[in-house]
């Protein structure tokens, strides 16, 4: 692998492509730990923009931060078969601390449900304890034993995890749709990736949950990426750890439960639908570095002109709380780093040479296009808040190009199978609802439904696999 530089096109080798832009564009590397990565801070700064906005929404709905340990009872996952089973396959489990063996198997957190509710029947006594509305950004660990693929698939990622408790079921149904819109709105407006939501099949859902929501993306690739999730959990959980209160009734009551989470592999998903052979685009509104400030070098008073000017303007960008870095480093020329700021997918490049200072003006480059726009000294925020806006605006368009050219409907199985092969993408196909038919196309493709959409299509054919009456249009893929 060349040091410097994306040597692979996206179009003809992606899963290498994707590895170079993460390694080269410093986001991530490989831990000394088989299975886990390393976030770098670049890519870390994605996820705390991406958990500044998430707070701001949810703390804006009364849901409030906390911590639980990371260590989970082995007792604690059993009392739930259907959750335990679901899970078992990938647990980590601790059975000795120092060199004293444990009288009970510890798991390292898969997900929290079951520490969770145990803590939940202690907290909720009455109607007047609820609803109780909690969140936690923490890590979580499942031993995956397919292909290392960093932000995708590690043993060891970080999410963000939220769980209320209802004292109805309606409440409950709205508080998923709520997580779920909510999730839409950041990946779409901030990440720039549209998305498709909707149910997931009983095959597909959460272990232990009443009924799963998620949402879904494409990939350039033709895989599909669950994008995050929200469970209508149900009374199931409130039953096996007895969450319950007293009611306005004077009678005892379980509570109506939701999770709903999003994970670092959004990062992922961002990085395959905007990069480009160059490395990166960073949609602007999570870039840790929406403008980068290039001085074109030269000797003498011009010199020192270039100089007052980029350091002007990178107070004026600052003061506009953009986040903007002037790149004055002497021992590198600018096509270097012209170079090396494409491939980390800073949305906009400003240059600033003599002609520039000669002529009051800047040359400002947008990295989603490439195109080079001149602009007055007078106009140099306003045009640069209004391409930064503009350039949010197109990735999302582009993006949904690509979603659109990459579904595509059938309405045989053998359409089915050819457009699966050919690597297209969402596959809209009808389904009669049965299990055993969904397990058959999954077993002989590959493929799972992803989503169930909310608003239902008329079916115009027939089961692709049974060739029965069918009940729903339903998203096909092979996925991440």
């Amino acid at each position: 692998m060349s040091d410097t530089g994306v040597t692979v096109k996206k179009n003809q080798d992606f899963s290498e492509w994707y590895v170079e832009v993460v390694l080269k564009a410093e986001l991530a590397d490989y831990a000394p730990v088989k299975g886990c990565m390393i976030i770098r801070p670049d890519a870390y700064a994605v996820w705390e923009k991406i958990q500044e906005v998430v707070n701001q929404k949810i703390k804006a709905t009364g849901h409030r931060n906390t911590y639980f340990p990371m260590f989970i009872p082995e007792a604690f996952l059993k009392k739930e078969s259907e959750h335990f089973e679901g899970f078992t396959p990938e647990v980590a489990w601790i059975t000795q601390g120092g060199e004293t063996p444990l009288e009970e198997k510890l798991a390292v957190r898969p997900t929290s449900e079951t520490i969770m509710y145990d803590m939940f029947s202690k907290w909720v006594r009455s109607w007047r304890d609820l609803p109780l509305k909690i969140n936690q950004w923490c890590n979580i660990v499942r031993w995956e034993t397919k292909a290392t693929k960093l932000f995708l698939r590690t043993r060891e990622f970080l999410w963000q995890e939220g769980h209320t408790a209802h004292t109805t079921s309606q409440e409950a149904e709205a508080e998923v749709l709520w997580a779920l819109n909510m999730y839409k709105e950041v990946i779409e407006n901030y990440l720039a990736i549209p998305v498709l939501i909707g149910t997931k099949s009983e095959s597909e859902k959460f272990a232990g949950a009443l009924y799963t929501t998620a949402l879904e993306s494409i990939m350039p690739d033709g895989k599909a990426l669950q994008m995050g999730t929200s469970h209508n959990l149900g009374q199931h959980f409130a039953k096996v750890f007895d969450v319950k209160y007293i009611g306005e009734d004077k009678q005892d009551h379980y509570v109506w439960q939701t999770s709903w989470g999003i994970t670092t592999r959004l990062i992922g998903a961002m990085i395959m639908v905007h990069g480009d052979d160059k490395g990166l685009i960073m949609p602007p509104k999570v870039a840790p570095i929406q403008v980068i400030i290039v001085p074109i070098p030269f000797k003498g008073q011009e010199a020192e002109a270039i100089e007052a000017k980029t350091k002007e303007i990178e107070t004026t960008l600052k003061a506009k709380d953009i986040n903007v870095t002037l790149d004055n480093r002497s021992e590198y020329t600018p096509g270097w780093k012209f170079n090396q700021w494409e491939l980390k997918g800073v949305p906009l490049r400003i240059e600033i040479g003599p002609r520039d200072i000669k002529n009051g003006q800047v040359v400002m480059v947008r990295r989603d296009t490439g195109q080079k726009i001149f602009v007055k000294d007078s106009d140099i925020l306003t045009t640069a808040q209004q391409l930064l806006t503009e350039i949010q605006d197109s990735m999302l368009v582009k993006a949904k190009t690509i979603l659109a050219d990459k579904t595509i409907t059938v309405q045989t199985y053998e359409e089915f199978k050819q457009i699966v092969e050919s690597k297209c993408g969402f596959i809209k196909a009808p389904w009669c609802l049965s299990p055993e038919c969904e397990a058959k196309i999954k077993e002989q493709t590959s493929a799972t439904i992803r989503i169930r959409p909310f608003q239902k299509e008329e079916t115009k054919a027939n089961c692709i696999m049974c060739n029965k009456e069918a009940k729903e249009v339903v998203y096909f893929a092979r996925s991440y």
